[in-house]
């Protein structure tokens, strides 16, 4: 009968560790995103020209509004700005987004349901929290980025402390409706982004105009031409597609609605990825934005659509001068 708990002899080889990429079951990223969320996401340069802009308008101003039509960076750049200030300090930075049923009771202070408990328990919100945690820390920067500003209504929000994020009124003393008082210290910095085209935007320009700075995020080329590259987008194919970019821009000149940013084609790699960013997004942007102008609409469609189909002859490439031929505006 064979021993039931025989000696077991352990070899003095070391043990070979696998990892889960080694087994081959490491768990990748769905899809790759222009988008501060990406955990793999490069940080921002401190030589980057925007970051630079930043810095020189918060010595004047208590804050920087990124404004620009969708795909065009903004909240990418107010997370990755907001990094470089706070110095990668993730407890000194805060987001929120502003929406139609925002509130001052949502962002300054309010009654919130106690977790463990029936009832509701008083509490400072995000913009007063994150006040008495600088004023305590004047030595160190923190950063409250707002996404979607123009969504919420910013006076009501904000309330009796609209006046003292201004950089002249930092440090005086405000009356919160509570009957607490606050200090808006000059070591909190405010980032935001907004679509110039939201229909609240005249509201915050109202509110905002004499105390934030504005940064204009247009839809940028160089960007997306770069990309491209990066993604390894045939010749053809880019080239046209930077035509496409460049003419669909020119006409949201007369048109604002119908500008498109660059990220929207962040993930193009070939025809299919093109195909499938037109046929979920692009085309009802366009189809909104000239729901007025079919002509318009009916060109940009046909224009896109050429990219789609299969490359030209090169010799009838060479010939257009190394550009798909998509007409002009």
């Amino acid at each position: 009968m064979a021993d039931p708990n025989p000696e077991v002899s352990l070899s003095a080889e070391p043990l070979r560790r696998l990892s889960a990429a080694d087994l081959g079951i490491d768990a990748q990223p769905a899809i790759q995103a222009h988008s501060s969320s990406v955990p793999d996401d490069p940080s921002l340069s401190t030589d980057d020209p925007v970051y630079r802009q930043v810095l020189g308008l918060l010595e004047e101003y208590g804050g920087v509004i990124f404004t620009g039509p969708p795909g065009t960076s903004k909240s990418w750049y107010a997370a990755k700005v907001a990094d470089l200030l706070t110095e990668g300090d993730k407890h000194r930075r805060r987001f929120v987004q502003f929406h139609p049923s925002y509130q001052y009771e949502d962002f300054m202070q309010g009654y919130v349901p106690r977790p463990d408990r029936d009832g509701f328990l008083f509490k400072d919100r995000y913009f007063v929290d994150m006040c008495r945690t600088a004023e305590k820390n004047p030595d160190k920067r923190f950063v409250l980025v707002i996404d979607e500003l123009s969504r919420g209504d910013p006076g009501r929000i904000f309330g009796e402390a609209l006046t003292y994020v201004e950089r002249s009124k930092r440090g005086l003393e405000v009356d919160l409706a509570s009957g607490e008082v606050l200090i808006v210290p000059s070591n909190l910095v405010v980032l935001a982004t907004m679509n110039p085209l939201d229909r609240g935007v005249d509201e915050v320009d109202a509110a905002f105009e004499r105390r934030f700075a504005k940064i204009a995020m247009e839809p940028d080329r160089e960007i997306l031409e770069k990309r491209l590259e990066q993604n390894g987008v045939d010749e053809y194919l880019r080239r046209g597609l930077l035509n496409f970019f460049g003419r669909v821009n020119n006409y949201a000149e007369q048109t604002p609605q119908g500008a498109i940013g660059h990220t929207y084609f962040w993930n193009v790699t070939d025809q299919a990825t093109l195909r499938s960013v037109w046929e979920h997004q692009l085309r009802f942007l366009i189809e909104k934005a000239y729901r007025l102008d079919p002509e318009t609409r009916e060109t940009l469609e046909a224009a896109l659509q050429q990219l789609l189909e299969p490359p030209a002859e090169q010799d009838e490439l060479d010939a257009a001068g190394g550009d798909v031929d998509l007409g002009s505006p």
